[in-house]
């Protein structure tokens, strides 16, 4: 075993106009929750453990798309969602449709630890996180007056938003991260779309005995329709861990599900030999199918692995051995 190993994103896709001001933002929120995970795992915290602590770190900060700073719907609500798994004995616990549990990943722990099941949705996990006694909020907790704003701007557009961290006064008519017409060529699901927001939070982690996790956690897409939902709580699509590897995708869910992204890593491992780095390659070129997104993975060997095919990638990690990176851009 190599050690302990951690990495952490903030989404993938991120508007190359992105304000200097912004991605320092971005970037120290990654840093602080890295530094979290890191010093659970040196006092030696479980890797499934550390991965719901630090994507708790994510949610609770409103700068990236979960909890607190999760996107909003169409009709100007919040519908969240989440999933964890732990890569000893493969457990797994998910949730999405959430609209009053502060920490979805928690949730979708105890899913994974207090239920008989996988898998809660709406008003089912809501119910179940009320008799579990989970801290929950009214909606309007998540809410943010600049996702008010940028839900506003993709309506108008009649679109998805790209990147809606870009600052209100920054997406006017034609100036950079506008949500004007963007012939990008790209398409979600078969369908063409001008303008698309990918940003998820998510964490993989191995700990020092070498089993692995992973959480995955977010609020969706800028707009989206009610009812939707992506590839964060799906297990093999956003989420996978075994005795292997970890691995948390983001960006555009419908491609990610059609892949099967998270768990194609694992079995590109197991089957056939790759190392983790070359799996993560592998999946991001080859099984995407046009469409744009990221992953993050860790293995049972201590390593970190990252991959992307947008422009960037919210992205942080560390290993026992001292290597340290937070990063967005290639």
């Amino acid at each position: 075993m190599g050690g302990w190993a951690i990495t952490i994103h903030g989404g993938a896709g991120v508007d190359p106009n992105l304000p200097m001001e912004r991605q320092e933002q971005a970037k120290a929120v990654l840093g602080r929750c890295l530094e979290i995970g890191i010093a659970a795992l040196r006092s030696g915290a479980a890797a499934v453990d550390v991965a719901e602590l630090v994507v708790r770190e994510l949610e609770t900060d409103p700068v990236f798309n979960s909890g607190r700073g999760s996107a909003l719907t169409a009709l100007g609500t919040v519908e969240m969602e989440a999933s964890i798994m732990d890569g000893r004995h493969r457990r797994i616990g998910a949730v999405s449709g959430l609209s009053t549990v502060k920490n979805p990943v928690s949730l979708a722990r105890l899913v994974m630890d207090k239920s008989p099941h996988s898998y809660l949705a709406f008003s089912g996990a809501e119910d179940f996180a009320r008799a579990q006694g989970v801290e929950t909020v009214d909606n309007s907790y998540f809410i943010t007056e600049e996702n008010v704003g940028m839900l506003k701007l993709a309506k108008e557009a009649n679109s998805i938003l790209f990147d809606y961290r870009v600052p209100l006064e920054n997406t006017c008519g034609t100036s950079a991260g506008s949500v004007v017409t963007m012939d990008s060529g790209m398409q979600m699901n078969g369908l063409p779309i001008s303008i698309y927001a990918p940003e998820t939070v998510g964490c993989a982690v191995v700990d020092s005995q070498g089993w692995c996790a992973a959480a995955t956690s977010t609020g969706g897409l800028m707009n989206k329709m009610t009812g939707r939902i992506g590839d964060s709580p799906l297990i093999g699509a956003g989420t996978y861990a075994c005795n292997l590897c970890a691995v948390s995708c983001t960006g555009e869910g419908e491609a990610i599900i059609r892949g099967t992204l998270a768990r194609d890593v694992a079995a590109l491992m197991e089957y056939k030999g790759l190392g983790l780095q070359e799996a993560v390659d592998y999946v991001i070129n080859e099984r995407l199918d046009e469409g744009k997104a990221g992953l993050i993975a860790v293995s049972n060997r201590g390593e970190v692995a990252y991959g992307f095919n947008t422009i960037g990638m919210f992205r942080g990690s560390a290993t026992e051995n001292g290597f340290m990176e937070v990063g967005i851009w290639e």
